[in-house]
């Protein structure tokens, strides 16, 4: 119920100050569960995406997050609530099982789950590697991937802008793809691969963007050496 309340008022003030401008919503199916798999530009991205489709699209999203004091924390908190995030503890190793169990049980209810396969935002505009997470989740749980473009969210808020300047986000959903052909080789990592990669050439193709084959996360790593 919350979620509701929230994105009414919190995203009526998003539509009239930011003016989404979509292209490609008929691709997100109208019920049963699917993948909402975007490349990452900024932080707002969590907040447009989910704004723009009708239904409830939930995320995962660092716990501390949900776990702040003050008007900050409120802030915060009251935000990810707003786009359907929930909170995973994401330290440890088992970081990544976490986040693949809480997509497997929102999917497995019927729900619609949002992704970011690159695994982290784009340090400079360009589309990075995709990890195989999204591959294992739409394997094992036979949901459609429905590509989805943030096409200038980065420009509106760069790196390190904590609040976005006004301007019209636009965003842009591809056809689903249907992995189902699939399902037999379950846990098979050169499929795993291919999954993954035929998901990041859609989302080069919505989007536009040149192409890395490296993970996000290791490129940056470099730039702080």
């Amino acid at each position: 119920m919350i979620y509701w309340v929230l994105k009414a008022t919190l995203g009526s003030l998003l539509w009239v100050v930011y003016r989404p401008q979509v292209e490609g919503l008929e691709h997100v199916p109208e019920d049963g569960p699917a993948i909402l798999a975007s490349n990452h530009l900024a932080v707002t991205d969590s907040f447009f995406m989910p704004l723009v489709v009708k239904r409830r699209v939930t995320f995962i999203a660092k716990e501390e997050y949900f776990t702040g004091t003050g008007f900050k924390g409120w802030f915060v908190r009251t935000f990810m609530n707003a786009v359907g995030a929930i909170p995973v503890d994401r330290a440890g190793g088992d970081a990544a099982s976490a986040s693949l169990d809480t997509g497997k049980r929102v999917l497995s209810e019927g729900r619609l789950f949002g992704i970011y396969p690159e695994g982290t935002r784009s340090p400079d505009g360009r589309l990075y590697r995709g990890k195989t997470g999204v591959a294992r989740l739409a394997l094992q749980t036979g949901s459609p991937v429905v590509p989805v473009a943030m096409l200038n969210t980065g420009e509106l808020q760069p790196i390190g802008k904590r609040i976005p300047r006004v301007g019209r986000v636009k965003i842009k959903f591809g056809p689903s793809l249907d992995f189902n052909r699939y399902r037999d080789l379950v846990g098979d990592r050169f499929i795993e691969r291919a999954v993954t990669d035929e998901v990041m050439d859609a989302l080069r193709a919505l989007s536009g963007q040149d192409y890395v084959d490296e993970y996000a996360a290791k490129f940056k790593d470099k730039g702080k050496q």
